[in-house]
């Protein structure tokens, strides 16, 4: 299979690493997420305005560049390296997913503003009980009139904080836990009855526990069809780890690079510990674990297009990125030693981003279980 890119993603991949490289230093990310507002909309304007990359996945004919799946691996895996704080995933990925993927009367308007950077999305899916399960919700849309009333609480809601609009799924139907009955709408974050409580999280990221207390919404804030909206979250949460196993691997790329440099300069016994053997031994196994990771982020994301194949295909690349997440995060820590948690070094906080990629949309476990599940129902 042939993996090369063609010449305008190469030039994408080349545009946003020249520009992080000037723009988006280490001490430079630093100093944006130690203050409020915990990320620096002018950056989000360059992406915009002079890269352009938030159309990156979009159609020409809605503003964007034409691109598709592989264009938002490419971005994510440059945003990996930099540790890019700015909402691309929440935005692009998952909130232009549903627009594009739903057919919304809205979609063209939204996507607009999307790549204008005007729109800022957040995606308000998971509640304290519902582990990893899409469908485990308690928040309620009750019909009202031709409208919504929304009431329930989302956790952990990366992005919200700055985000203009939250898609939020909820049951319109059925039982707590049934495939039946869920919807999703978008609702705009100012919105009388939604509440926040802001905070930033390990990985220098910012997050919200969202409230919604009856929240009128009207019959335009329905994102696909009511009640059988699950197999459209799936998709665009398939979509989602794909892009954020993209990121990992610009981690994990970091994570390698970095070590393999502090073992060049670091000596004991008058020699570069880069020469111990044992050592050496452990860095290649980090860069197998490297390069395991880039080939199964690039099956998924090819995946992606053939419905039959992409969820166990998510599936599989989520659990060799956790495994690679554990492993090289946690063996560049070690050969750096204690002062590779130092909040000073990058190497900490790469590894703080591993860490939390490694359980972002199910941990290890719970995508070997969905794997098998659907190896089973395919082999029957």
């Amino acid at each position: 299979m042939d993996f090369s890119f063609t010449d305008e993603q190469s030039m994408l991949r080349d545009t946003i690493a020249s520009y992080l490289s000037d723009n988006y230093t280490f001490d430079q990310r630093r100093a944006v997420v130690t203050k409020e507002p915990g990320w620096n909309p002018a950056v989000w304007k360059a992406f915009a305005e002079e890269l352009g990359i938030l159309g990156a996945p979009f159609s020409e004919d809605l503003g964007g560049l034409g691109g598709g799946p592989v264009d938002n691996m490419i971005v994510m895996e440059e945003f990996g390296k930099a540790l890019v704080v700015e909402p691309y995933l929440g935005t692009v990925v998952i909130g232009g997913g549903f627009l594009k993927h739903s057919g919304h009367p809205q979609a063209a308007e939204l996507i607009g503003k999307i790549v204008a950077g005007e729109a800022i999305f957040a995606f308000a899916y998971a509640e304290p009980q519902g582990r990893y399960n899409l469908a485990d919700l308690t928040t309620t849309a009750k019909k009202d009139g031709a409208g919504y009333v929304l009431n329930g609480h989302k956790a952990v809601v990366v992005g919200a904080p700055f985000a203009t609009h939250l898609i939020v799924t909820a049951r319109t139907g059925g039982g707590q836990r049934d495939a039946q009955g869920i919807s999703a709408f978008i609702v705009e974050k100012s919105a009388p009855g939604v509440t926040t409580r802001d905070y930033p999280t390990v990985d220098g990221n910012r997050a919200s526990d969202v409230t919604l207390e009856n929240v009128k919404v009207g019959p335009e804030a329905l994102i696909g069809p009511e009640g059988h909206g699950l197999p459209l979250i799936e998709k665009v949460v398939d979509e989602a780890i794909a892009a954020t196993c993209a990121e990992a691997c610009g981690v994990l790329r970091k994570l390698h690079e970095g070590t393999l440099e502090y073992t060049r300069q670091r000596k004991q016994f008058g020699a570069p510990i880069s020469s111990f053997q044992v050592l050496q031994h452990r860095m290649v196994d980090m860069f197998i674990g490297l390069e395991q990771s880039i080939s199964m982020t690039y099956m998924a994301t090819i995946k992606l297009a053939d419905d039959a194949q992409r969820t166990k295909a998510a599936s599989a690349a989520k659990v060799q990125i956790g495994k690679a997440c554990k492993f090289v995060g946690q063996s560049a820590i070690q050969l750096h030693g204690g002062m590779g948690m130092t909040d000073e070094m990058a190497i900490g906080h790469y590894f703080k981003r591993a860490t939390l990629i490694e359980s972002a949309f199910g941990g290890i476990d719970h995508h070997l279980a969905r794997y098998e599940f659907l190896s089973l129902g395919q082999a029957a």
